[in-house]
């Protein structure tokens, strides 16, 4: 979204801090003061350690209050997951790598058909889910296991082949120690890779993530096939 807002650098300082502000208050902080109100070795820890802590403070409905905090990320989750999606769909359309319907959009801007179909593929595999849960649902989820991983291994090539290919003059977006820390990202991506294939419970979900990238790198030459 930011390619999209009027002052794309302010938009990417903000982003960038109020994400180091969140991980530091949500799971930093929430760390630290679980390991001030519980004991390390407390049977709660494995179980919900939020509902021990909020137990141990002696507040009362805490599994209920904790419902309450998962349904709220789940639903926030989804929202997210829903303009990501509906985004891409419409990105790829404008591109001609999508059907060219989903490109439309409604008086106020909005790509309700990129929205429609993002919204169709998630109720089926929600059906996935509720049908066949060992078989169906079991196979989406290990084929995503390493394609997030892959995503970022690309964005932290791309970031490095790009900004090496625009003149410092047109770079608008600082970076603190470029290169060394994008090369250290994609690293330490790529190390994780590996050791999934090295330990047998994760090498089948990086065999089935490198199959689903096959299939859209498929889809992408066909597109590009038949567009010619």
């Amino acid at each position: 979204a930011a390619a999209e807002s009027s002052d794309p650098e302010r938009a990417v300082a903000k982003a960038a801090n109020s994400v180091i502000l969140r991980i530091l208050v949500f799971y930093v902080g929430a760390v630290l003061l679980l390991v001030t109100i519980l004991p390390w070795n407390d049977e709660g820890v494995a179980a919900s350690p939020f509902v021990a802590a909020f137990t141990e403070m002696g507040i009362p409905y805490a599994d209920h209050i904790m419902n309450a905090v998962v349904l709220t990320a789940v639903l926030s989750c989804l929202n997210s997951g829903m303009y990501t999606a509906s985004r891409m769909l419409f990105v790829l359309a404008a591109r001609r790598e999508a059907p060219p319907a989903l490109v439309k959009v409604t008086r106020r801007g909005v790509p309700a058909n990129a929205i429609l179909a993002s919204s169709v593929i998630g109720f089926l595999c929600v059906i996935a889910a509720a049908v066949s849960p060992d078989t169906i649902f079991a196979f989406l989820l290990n084929s995503s296991g390493a394609i997030i991983l892959f995503v970022y291994l690309l964005i932290s090539i791309s970031q490095i082949v790009l900004r090496y290919r625009t003149p410092d003059s047109e770079l608008r977006v600082k970076m603190w120690l470029f290169p060394v820390l994008s090369i250290l990202t994609a690293l330490g991506i790529v190390a994780i890779l590996v050791q999934m294939f090295v330990d047998t419970e994760l090498r089948s979900q990086l065999v089935l993530s490198l199959l689903s990238w096959g299939v859209v790198l498929l889809l992408f030459l066909a597109n590009k096939w038949f567009v010619k």
